[in-house]
């Protein structure tokens, strides 16, 4: 489903969302020590396209590449 923004262009909004780290693939997991949190930035698509250990600095990531970002739950 895609929500609309009124005045953002497509491609435009990430959607932030706490991940739970046992869904990552075992590359992954691996590095993350026990009891993290791992929050996801995700395209329009749905697409994880980065990850981080806070909520703050998944916003933070977002808007460095030129996204809004929006709370996904």
């Amino acid at each position: 489903m895609k929500t609309p923004y009124p005045g953002l262009p497509d491609g435009k909004i990430a959607y932030v969302r706490q991940i739970d780290p046992q869904t990552l693939p075992d590359e992954i997991r691996n590095q993350i020590p026990d009891d993290t949190q791992v929050w996801g930035v995700h395209d329009e698509a749905g697409e994880c396209i980065a990850l981080t250990q806070d909520r703050r600095t998944a916003f933070f990531v977002a808007r460095e590449n030129d996204l809004t970002p929006v709370s996904a739950h």
